[in-house]
């Protein structure tokens, strides 16, 4: 049961990446991979949006957001923390 939480924590991280390397280039909304991003967006950005509203009352005008970087932080300590339980 651990090592599926281990792999679903992975997967999860993986698709935090590649959202924030996305974020980065154009996505035309009327190519076939625009509905994927937006799939990436749904999935990610409950935990993110959290941790942005967070970061923002923390630190106003942040101009670069942190919060992938803090999720996959904390998701490597849970993973951790599981992986040694």
């Amino acid at each position: 049961m651990r090592f599926l939480l281990v792999q679903i924590i992975d997967i999860y991280m993986i698709i935090i990446i590649v959202r924030a390397v996305l974020s980065w280039f154009p996505i035309n909304p009327q190519s076939s991979f625009f509905r994927i991003y937006l799939f990436i967006i749904q999935i990610t950005e409950p935990v993110l949006g959290r941790v942005r509203e967070f970061l923002s009352r923390m630190i106003p005008n942040m101009a670069i957001d942190f919060s992938p970087f803090i999720i996959i932080i904390l998701l490597n300590v849970l993973r951790n923390f599981i992986l040694r339980a």
